[in-house]
């Protein structure tokens, strides 16, 4: 992994002749490329290094909601917490796998606001409503400037429905809003059957933007152990297009903001992302491999595709090619299939 040894006394800027500023839930970012949550957004020394290649923002590593629930249940055994139903029932989060805690945490937040000129924004990971949401307060009393709700389920359950499940996530995301003042943005899944109106709800119940789309790592079979083994796999470009898909379709129903995330690794990319209606392009696996310094790579590039074609500002691009942008509105959706496959020619 390609790293900084000696980054620059000064954080980046820009001395281009277009206006790289966007807004994102609320925030004035000076450019649209944010660092999402990874390892290197978990320690200091990345966390700097990234906003020195340019980053507009950072979003710090996930603390799950069992991480909370574990520590509640802990201190209760020693005095301290009421028990919530799940203990009373007997569970226990399994998070032995899962490193830090909520003080860890809450240390990070503290000192990522104190390193850094940029935004930081915390992220919370978790499905359920319960105490543990009350964690969002001390997150934003230790100085994040925005929160990410980071919903990450597998619907497993036979006996519960899509529509229950939907539920359960509208009232997380607004049990969080009630108990926050900072923004909150929303870090969801593509699997639901009505994205468009799912979307709506989050937006009703207080979300001030949506982090199109989590991206869900799948186990693998280890056939020498026998055994269900997890398998990360960075993303690649050809991932973004569903995404760009979902936001050209959000960009114009929706006055939250939006954030492309999950198959950002080149200037390209961004530039598609802005264009399909993204207020942000987030990176994960881009920096993983090759470290914070292609933040700067990108936006050079990113830069340079602009000022070639005239712009002056992203604001000018920004969803000029997303769904009611377009002279052929159903290119984004089913009319545009048939079309699709016809145009695929076969090398031999």
């Amino acid at each position: 992994m390609s790293r900084d040894t000696d980054p620059p006394a000064l954080p980046w800027r820009h001395d281009g002749s277009i206006d790289l500023n966007t807004s994102y839930l609320g925030l004035e970012l000076r450019n649209p490329v944010v660092a999402s949550a990874s390892p290197l957004t978990g320690r200091i020394d990345d966390l700097v290094r990234i906003e020195h290649s340019g980053a507009g923002a950072v979003v710090l590593p996930s603390l799950f909601e069992e991480q909370i629930e574990q520590e509640a249940m802990l201190m209760d055994v020693m005095g301290g917490f009421d028990l919530g139903p799940e203990a009373i029932g007997g569970h226990v989060p399994q998070v032995e796998h899962l490193t830090g805690g909520p003080d860890q945490y809450l240390s990070l937040v503290e000192e990522a606001v104190e390193a850094l000129h940029i935004p930081v924004i915390a992220s919370l990971n978790g499905t359920t409503p319960g105490g543990w949401t009350s964690f969002a307060e001390l997150v934003q009393d230790a100085g994040a400037h925005a929160l990410e709700l980071n919903i990450y389920d597998v619907a497993a359950d036979p006996d519960v429905t899509g529509a229950e499940l939907e539920d359960q996530y509208v009232r997380l995301v607004s049990s969080v809003r009630s108990i926050v003042e900072i923004p909150l943005a929303v870090k969801l899944g593509p699997h639901f059957s009505s994205m468009a109106n799912l979307a709506r709800k989050f937006e009703d119940a207080g979300a001030d933007g949506l982090v199109l789309f989590n991206r869900f790592y799948q186990p693998d079979i280890d056939l020498d152990d026998l055994t269900v083994a997890p398998n990360l796999t960075l993303s690649n470009s050809g991932e973004l297009r569903f995404i760009l898909r979902w936001i050209a379709i959000l960009r114009g129903q929706l006055s939250c903001s939006l954030a492309a995330t999950t198959g950002v690794h080149t200037s390209e990319d961004v530039v598609k992302s802005l264009l399909a209606g993204a207020d942000v392009a987030m990176m994960t696996s881009a920096l993983l491999a090759n470290g914070p310094t292609h933040v700067q790579t990108v936006l050079d590039e990113t830069t340079i595709w602009f000022e070639s074609r005239g712009y002056e500002s992203l604001n000018q691009a920004r969803g000029s090619l997303s769904q009611r942008a377009v002279p052929n509105p159903s290119a984004f959706e089913r009319s545009n299939y048939a079309k699709t496959l016809a145009s695929y020619h076969p090398s031999r």
